[in-house]
């Protein structure tokens, strides 16, 4: 999406920086009326029909980052309607987190095989030989499929020698591993706020950037200028997202120029969870479960709650890495308010989580800090520092990518009991997720460490994130080998949890 989706994450950025203006310069609420013509300035439309359907679009954007809900389309409301809720300095979410913008959205087509020009009326027609329902007869100019009687099995496309027939799906419903997408009256897409585990494919997918979450910008900004202390836990994702030479600790002391007292490295708790889990399962397989699943990825384990709730019980009791830093911090000052800043919308549901004690008070993506760094123009990558990162492990550090978790809990592991082989698996996207544990149902993976991540090639891959997936992997790979510390076993900041 990074780069193929360009002009849709460029206005998310304009929405993210005009939330962080408002906030940062106090503006009257007045402000929140004429944002859509700043974000979308002139007379001419650019990516729709006209300009007045942009402007309505970027004025939900707008209450979305702000927190507020999405309006009806058929009830009248200002811009600025529910603001008093959300104009406060602690959190302000509150469900649902993930929203279909309806102005933007096009009703795409739900999933559909199409016959194309490419059909050339063959003698054999193999595609109304194979059709189970006979859906499929040829017409004059080709074949014709019924759409009625057709069940979307694909064997006619499978069948079709010119590959004249093509399948196509609504694209956020193609990507949500849940099901959790279906259409209302008008063909729009719908969200089924009880089956969504807030991983925000469908955001990443959207090409008509129809689908939005809401954001906390506007109530974090508010808290670092009230005077509270807040602190920032970055995401071990973070590396490579805001340019190609900016470093790590460029990146840390421009959110400390944005207000935040300080900024601490998420990969300190990836090496508590790595400890923990590495323990746990040590203890519980096989002895207490036949396999167990890691923690860090809150889709993931939501997503085994409501459609394995027989499993429940094999994803590891440990917290996540947000979670053991945010109590890090804690430790260093009591009074720290924490903002934790990652890829994905999955843990702005996770600090909502009454069940878990986060200790996290705000939430927000490297987008919306990127919002945040160009409202106060600030540009990382000029910042002179001499500050050198050395608070985590390599193993720590390599949670973001797709199996990084496993390896590091499998290696600690192993160290404290030599004698074991800890086997690993590991699927990324729930689709692949659900495959896993369906395979893990049948005993196949018994004594098995499973790791399960949302995100296709892990978090460096969240709807949160800006750079390319390919040139952050790499990032990640040099960030871990300038770690002086192999893994948490290393890391005398973790000692009192070896």
């Amino acid at each position: 999406m990074k780069e193929i989706y360009g002009s849709i994450v460029d206005i998310r950025r304009k929405v993210f920086a005009e939330v962080a203006r408002i906030a940062y310069n106090d503006c009257d609420v007045s402000e929140l009326e004429d944002s859509s013509y700043r974000i979308v300035p002139g007379e001419v439309a650019k990516y729709r029909e006209d300009i007045f359907r942009e402007r309505a679009i970027a004025d939900e954007r707008v209450r979305l980052a702000m927190g507020m809900d999405v309006r009806e389309i058929s009830v009248y409301k200002k811009v600025t309607d529910g603001f008093d809720n959300v104009d406060i300095d602690t959190n302000a979410y509150k469900n649902p987190l993930i929203n279909v913008i309806k102005f933007a959205c096009e009703a795409c087509p739900e999933k559909t095989y199409f016959v194309t020009n490419n059909c050339r009326k063959c003698l054999a027609h193999p595609c109304t030989n194979v059709c189970p329902v006979n859906a499929i007869s040829m017409g004059k100019d080709g074949a014709v499929i019924d759409e009625e009687k057709c069940i979307k099995c694909g064997r006619c496309k499978d069948a079709c020698p010119f590959s004249a027939i093509i399948k196509y799906d609504r694209p956020c419903a193609a990507a949500c591993g849940v099901n959790a997408i279906s259409s209302d009256e008008y063909g729009r897409a719908e969200i089924d706020q009880d089956e969504c585990v807030a991983c925000g494919r469908c955001i990443a997918s959207c090409p008509f950037g129809a689908i939005a979450d809401k954001t906390q910008i506007f109530q974090l900004i508010k808290a670092i200028k009230s005077g509270k202390k807040v602190y920032g836990a970055i995401a071990p994702s973070f590396i490579g997202q805001f340019g190609a030479k900016t470093s790590p600790e460029q990146v840390l002391e421009a959110i400390r120029q944005l207000g935040f007292t300080d900024v601490i490295e998420v990969s300190v708790g990836a090496d508590v969870t790595t400890m923990h889990e590495a323990k746990e399962y040590l203890e519980k397989v096989p002895n207490e479960m036949a396999y167990m699943g890691t923690s860090c990825c809150y889709s993931w384990s939501l997503m085994i709650k409501n459609k394995f709730p027989e499993l429940a019980d094999r994803v590891s009791d440990t917290g996540s890495p947000m979670r053991y830093t945010a109590q890090y911090i804690k430790k260093i000052d009591e009074d720290a308010v924490i903002a934790f800043i990652g890829p994905c919308t999955s843990k702005k549901l996770e600090a909502l989580n009454t069940e878990i004690k986060s200790d996290v008070d705000f939430v927000i993506t490297f987008e919306e800090l990127m919002g945040m760094f160009v409202a106060k123009e600030i540009e990382p990558s000029e910042i002179e520092t001499d500050e050198e990162l050395n608070t985590a492990s390599a193993s720590g550090r390599g949670y973001p990518v797709a199996g990084g978790v496993a390896a590091a809990v499998k290696e600690v592991a192993e160290k404290l009991n030599p004698e074991k082989d800890i086997k690993i698996q590991g699927a990324n996207s729930l689709s692949e997720c659900i495959k896993m544990l369906k395979i893990a149902k049948a005993g196949k993976y018994d004594g098995y460490l499973l790791e399960g991540m949302a995100c296709p090639g892990g978090c460096i891959a969240g709807v949160g994130t800006i750079a390319s997936v390919n040139r952050v992997k790499g990032n990640v790979k040099k960030f871990m080998m300038d770690s002086k510390l192999n893994t948490p076993l290393d890391n005398e900041l973790i000692k009192d949890e070896i």
